[in-house]
Parts: C-alpha cells; sequence; structure tokens
C-alpha cells in the first residue's frame, strides 16, 4: 500500500516584507501585544497565565476588538487599558518551546485563526451587510483591512 502526501498544504500566512532600509525597528504600545506560550508540557499561557485551549479564541477576540482609543467605530471591546489600542494595532506573538508538541502548536494556530474569522465574519455582517461567503474581493480586502491578521512567532531554541 502506498499514498502521496500532497506538497501544495500548509498554513497559509502572510510574511512580512522585507526591510529595505535601516533602522528596521518598529514602535509600538506594550499593550498592543499580546502574548501566548505553549510551554514544553503543552500547557497553553496567555500573558503568563495557564488557560484551557477553549478559552483561547474568545480572549484573543477580546484583546483584538478592544478599541482602547476609542477611535474604532466597528469595534465592541470594553476598552480596556491592558488591551489594543485598535485592531489594526493588535498583536499575537506566539512562542513555543522546543518540545512543544506539534499537535498543540497547531490547535493554537487554529483558535488564533478562528478568532480572527469570527472578527472578520461579525465585521461583514455590522459593517457591510453580507455573510463573508457573499464578499466581493474588493469587500474581502475591506475586511482583512479592518481585522489585519498580525502575528509573530518565536521558538524558544534548547542546547
Amino acid at each position: 500500500m502506498t499514498t502521496t502526501i500532497s506538497a501544495d498544504k500548509g498554513m497559509l500566512r502572510k510574511l512580512p516584507a522585507e526591510c529595505d532600509a535601516p533602522p528596521c525597528i518598529v514602535d509600538f504600545n506594550e499593550r498592543n501585544v499580546f502574548r501566548i506560550f505553549i510551554n514544553r508540557n503543552d500547557e497553553i499561557m496567555v500573558e503568563d497565565e495557564i488557560i484551557n485551549i477553549a478559552d483561547l479564541k474568545d480572549l484573543t477576540k477580546a484583546f483584538i476588538d478592544n478599541n482602547g482609543e476609542n477611535v474604532c467605530d466597528y469595534c465592541s471591546g470594553e476598552q480596556l487599558i491592558t488591551s489594543s489600542d485598535k485592531p489594526s494595532e493588535a498583536v499575537i506573538f506566539l512562542k513555543h518551546d522546543a518540545l512543544t508538541n506539534y499537535g498543540a502548536f497547531i490547535l493554537v494556530q487554529d483558535e488564533i485563526s478562528k478568532a480572527y474569522y469570527d472578527l472578520r465574519s461579525n465585521y461583514a455582517k455590522k459593517v457591510l451587510n453580507k455573510s463573508s461567503e457573499e464578499l466581493t474581493k474588493k469587500e474581502l480586502q475591506v475586511v482583512k483591512k479592518a481585522y489585519p491578521f498580525i502575528l509573530s512567532e518565536v521558538k524558544v531554541e534548547r542546547n
């Protein structure tokens, strides 16, 4: 018995553009960074507290949609001073141990993606009065601009 593995499958992520002209450092407000860490025991920590995977999507959505600057007219967040200023500045920082189980890493990635999907879907309904499936390419770009997927991934190396 044999099988083939499709080489064109994988996780779709937009990589950041190369920095052509130094300095390549971006200033950001610390509150705009949502820190997720998966340790060697596959425990998920958000802002240094262990959480259940079932809570990750809602925590991520609340962080992104916070509207801390009160300038986002489509956001429905609580405007906490400890969460993001607006969706366009919210950065999800995902760090994992070198011994993290691949399955746990993918589960976390999936929950983050679901959070963005929900936010984008709600935006399409609320602002464009359409379901996600009804959006034109141009409208989809508007939705993605309202909730840009900004993810920074880091693996902790072991010697």
